[in-house]
């Protein structure tokens, strides 16, 4: 495993984190706690260091803690190589809200008493006494100076409870952070980066480098559809939140483009998910990429990939061709 630099942080964390969304059973249909459990663990011994969990995520956060703290009391609290093994969760909006809309007043989404609650909620959760780093759930640029959220952020970090503070940016509106990150009041962004949607890079990557933030990546293997497993009769489990993501013709649509991404590449099919993992991490802006891993052999499989052989420039102006702009809303 290769470690990278969280923004100024100090922090070094794996290139391939490990992404607890799926974990556990929430909206992931057919999840196990006992699998995931398994990956988990698997994942820290391979030198996985930063996990991504969630308020949200149904029993993420207890797992992870259950996980961590297992480890620590056997003695094993460190990834392979002996790294410190890094926590971040997220707080909600208040609101409820997913993405944030314009015009919205930060104290309806992150006032600091909603914050600080969420946050010992968290704590409660998972058994840990702080989290590494805590992130809004969701951003909007138009709440930089307002509100009383940076405040309680810098209490948070003094009291020892947090040690860094990050945003999850909304849902491919990388732009939307940008005016946060020039502020200097932001640690760490989380941004939707892979093959398709390659918007980060014109504007987001460049200033994160610039202001030393740290860049965490979800999202690399487009919740599947990079793997080379979504075809035309793609069908998910009922209640699955992947049927509203992959709804009407898109399975289709994913399945003839990734071909042509293969096809270009001239790669096997089965190489498509390796290939989508290293043009993220070709980029030097990002710090760690974090795809779900809900069993083993998917953490083998990952983990893998940090191998220091990013895509040669010949294979990332292939791959330029391949932006897919989508409305993932209408």
């Amino acid at each position: 495993m290769r470690y990278r630099e969280l923004g100024r942080s100090g922090l070094s964390v794996s290139e391939i984190g490990y992404g607890a969304w799926g974990i556990g059973e929430s909206a992931w249909v057919g999840a196990t706690e006992d699998e995931s459990v398994r990956a988990l663990n698997r994942a820290i011994d391979l030198g996985v260091n930063f996990i991504d969990t969630a308020r949200g995520y149904g029993e993420s956060e207890r797992i992870v803690g259950r996980v961590v703290r297992e480890r620590a009391a056997a003695g094993a609290g460190s990834a392979a190589g002996g790294d410190e093994i890094l926590v971040a969760t997220k707080v909600p909006p208040k609101n409820r809200a997913w993405p944030a809309p314009d015009g919205l007043d930060p104290a309806e989404t992150f006032p600091g008493a909603h914050i600080r609650e969420s946050l010992e909620t968290s704590l409660r959760a998972s058994g840990l006494d702080h989290f590494d780093v805590l992130q809004f759930h969701v951003w909007s640029d138009e709440w930089v100076g307002r509100g009383d959220w940076l405040e309680t952020i810098a209490e948070l970090k003094r009291e020892g409870k947090i040690r860094l503070f990050g945003v999850s940016i909304n849902d491919h509106q990388p732009d939307n952070a940008l005016a946060l990150v020039r502020s200097g009041a932001v640690d760490t962004v989380q941004v939707i980066y892979n093959i398709f949607d390659q918007a980060p890079a014109d504007t987001l990557l460049p200033a994160c480098e610039e202001h030393g933030v740290g860049v965490i990546v979800r999202v690399a293997l487009d919740e599947g559809g990079l793997t080379g497993r979504i075809t035309a009769g793609t069908t998910f489990p009922e209640g699955d939140w992947r049927n509203g993501y992959f709804r009407d013709d898109r399975p289709a649509q994913v399945e003839r483009r990734v071909a042509a991404i293969v096809g270009d590449l001239g790669i096997a099919p089965d190489e498509i998910a390796e290939n989508a993992l290293r043009f993220v991490l070709s980029s030097p802006a990002v710090s760690t990429v974090i795809p779900g891993m809900r069993t083993v052999r998917n953490v083998e499989r990952n983990t893998a990939l940090s191998d220091g052989r990013p895509l040669t420039a010949d294979q990332l102006a292939v791959l330029a061709k391949h932006r897919w702009q989508r409305n993932f809303y209408a």
